[in-house]
Parts: C-alpha cells; structure tokens; sequence
C-alpha cells in the first residue's frame, strides 16, 4: 500500500453514498483478479499487447486496429460494464477481453502479473498513477493511440500539472487525432518527438465505400420488432441525455416517428416516462403509437440504419456531446446540437465539409421540419458526410505500425 492507496480509500469512503446507488458487477475483476487463462495458457512466443478502451465508444474504435495486430496476441480491457459487454461481443472470438482494475497498487500488480503485456495502448488517454508506475517498475511502454485531450479536460489536467505531468512524460509515445490535441499532450508534458499526429481511428470504424447505404435484413426485423411503420418518417436520436427525450417528442413533427436510445441504461426509465405512450425494445416493443424506446446494448447502429434524420445527443445541455460518426456512416442525414466540445475535431471536419448540421434547441423542431420536406436536402448532407469519413480514414494503419514496432523492441 502506498499514500496513494490511502487516499484512493478515503475518496471512496467519502463518495460511497454516489457509486453504491449505481449497479455494477464484476467487484473481482475491479480488484485484478482476471480470468485465469490469461495467466495459465502455455506461452506462444508472440509479444502480448493489451489494448485498454474505457467504454463502448472507445472500444467500437478497435473494430480495424485489432485485426492488424495479427503478429501479437492482443487483450483488450475496458471498464464499464457496457464497454465489457461490447467487447465481448466484438472481440470474444479473436482476443482476450478483461476487465481493467482499479488503481489500487494490490489490483494493478495483480492485473499486470496475470496479464502479462509486453506493451501498453490507452485509447484516447485514460491515465492512472498506479498503473502506469506498475507498468514503468516491469519495464513494459505505454502509449496513447487515438489521443483524445478535450479543452474542458485540459483545463482540468493543468491546474494539476505538478502532479499529473510526470505521467504524460512517462508515455512512449502519444499519438493523437488532431494538432490541437497534440499541442496540449506537449503542454502537458509529452517530448515533441514523442507526440505525433495521426488522426481518429474512429473514422476507419465503417464501409464508407459505396454511395447508396440499404437497411441490413437484421435492421429491419429490429423495426419490426419495434412496431415501427417502414413507409412513415422515422427520426433516431442516438446518445439522449437528461431532458433530451422531452426535447425531441416537442420538437418531432406532427405524424412522424421518434426513436430515442438514451446513453445510459439507468435513464431507461426516465426516458420511457418522457415518451410515454412509447414501446420499449425491453418490453416486445410493437404497439400502437409514433414513440419508441431502444432501450438495449449494441442495437443503436441497427436503429441509426432506418432512420429518415439522426439527431445526436448529450449535445443540447451540459454533457459535451457525442460521437456523430455512426450515424453518418450509417447514411443517416444527420444533426447534432450546440454542445459537443469533448468532440469537437470530428464535429468540426464534418461540419466544414458538409457533412453534419449544428442545430440550436430553440430552431431544432424547424429544422427537421425543413430536412424532411427535402428529399435533396437529406440525401447531400448524408453523401457529404460518407465522403468526410473516407477522405480521414487510416489511422488504425498507423496505429498498428506503432504498435508493433514497440513490441519489437521489448525483451
């Protein structure tokens, strides 16, 4: 146990009241205890290269990296209970999937004597004293891939920068989406020949190849399901956060269709009440109505597939957005509101090539009156925002060069 230890303790002590009214499962995993297999199956030989994505988003980013990383084997460790879920479903059958510990020096030690790594990939940033001092004391390099430092984060990070830097200045290497990003790594502490840009894997995430985008047969039995009408407007607000829901229902035109799927599953409830009537995809879904409810894991791309206009959220009050890139992959004319920093860069590319609209709450119900009356409209915004991602994709290449060279240069 160190000073760190102890304070980690007293935070949790004092916060107790807030993270033991939310469910979460997996208490021995949190603590290191991962799946003994990683620890008993018979060495390959292969260097080991453990992939670590906090959440569903950063783990739908290593769908085209971890392919490439076919001369490792390759573990990927998230730490939501949604990102777990996710992982396992993506990655079950070519990668190890575990969960990440917390930053306890017992857990950390544990995790990293039974996993093993000969390198270390944060997705985005994610640093924790604990294991990067684990790793630094095993001699095992850690990197950022798809580096992610948000202005809000940044600010938060440099009043601390005393304490936090030597963490940024221990990293490998960051490699990162965009030069404002770098910019702060390198204020934060990270060598200039450390950092590096090379663009958002998240746009390699999707086939962007072709021009016209047809709902999958698996879309369509979820609409089904839904008791959505195939041949009535549909509108899918993917990612609501509080007060989004209500927001939508008022601003959906008269006679068209809302599909909300909340970000997270505790707000289901919350959701469904701001809806009602609604059909809820927990519940069989199909009844008579215009509101509907996806209130499941992993089917939100599916729901994006019929959508007339995607809208997306954590964008109109204080949570700083979401990523807009499925939607838009998807072929869905998509908007998104006014408050989206933690996403600027893609918002940003999208936006000067045409390819998304920002929309203020006040104009929101307009706007979608105006897209669906033009058909031209809609079919341009979704074409030119195909064409933005297909024009940034290539990241994961990069990435997977990094990597590998790294592990090549281990033990």
């Amino acid at each position: 146990m160190n000073a760190l230890d102890l304070i980690y303790i007293l935070g949790a002590l004092v916060s107790a009241p807030l993270w033991l009214r939310k469910r979460r499962a997996g208490w021995s995993e949190r603590f290191g205890r991962v799946a003994p297999m990683l620890s008993e199956r018979a060495p390959t030989g292969r260097k080991r290269v453990l992939l670590h994505a906090v959440s569903v988003g950063e783990v739908n980013a290593l769908r085209p990296l971890a392919p490439l990383l076919a001369d490792a084997d390759v573990i990927i460790s998230t730490t939501t209970d949604t990102g777990l879920a996710r992982a396992q479903a993506l990655f079950a059958d070519t990668c190890e999937v575990v969960r990440y510990p917390l930053d306890f020096s017992w857990s950390v030690s544990r995790f990293l004597r039974l996993v093993k790594p000969d390198a270390v990939a944060l997705v985005e940033l994610e640093l924790w004293p604990n294991f990067l001092g684990g790793c630094r004391k095993r001699a095992i390099p850690v990197g950022v891939i798809n580096g992610r430092l948000s202005e809000r984060s940044f600010k938060g990070y440099r009043r601390f920068r005393p304490a936090v830097g030597r963490m940024f200045r221990s990293l490998e290497f960051a490699a990162v989406q965009d030069d404002a990003y770098a910019e702060r790594f390198h204020e934060m502490g990270v060598p200039t020949g450390r950092c590096q840009v090379t663009g958002s894997m998240k746009w390699d995430s999707w086939d962007v190849s072709g021009d016209a985008v047809h709902a999958s047969a698996e879309a369509c039995r979820l609409g089904e399901a839904l008791g959505i009408d195939p041949v009535r407007p549909l509108i899918v607000a993917g990612s609501t956060g509080p007060g989004e829901e209500a927001l939508l229902r008022d601003a959906c035109p008269p006679g068209v269709q809302l599909a909300c799927a909340p970000r997270k599953p505790e707000r289901f409830d919350e959701a469904a009440a701001a809806l009602e009537p609604c059909a809820r995809r927990s519940r069989g879904g199909a009844q008579a109505g215009d509101r509907f409810l996806l209130d499941s894991i992993g089917e939100l791309g599916l729901l994006y597939q019929l959508a007339d206009i995607s809208v997306v959220g954590r964008s109109f009050g204080d949570l700083h957005g979401s990523d807009p890139i499925e939607p838009v992959a998807l072929g869905a004319p998509t908007l998104i509101g006014p408050r989206y920093g933690d996403f600027a860069s893609i918002v940003d590319s999208l936006r000067e090539a045409g390819g998304i609209e920002v929309v203020e709450r006040e104009s929101l119900g307009a706007r979608l009156s105006g897209l669906l009356a033009d058909e031209e409209a809609r079919t341009g915004l979704a074409a030119r925002g195909r064409a933005c991602i297909r024009e940034r994709q290539g990241a994961s290449a990069r990435h997977a060069d990094l990597l590998l060279g790294l592990v090549r240069g281990v033990g």
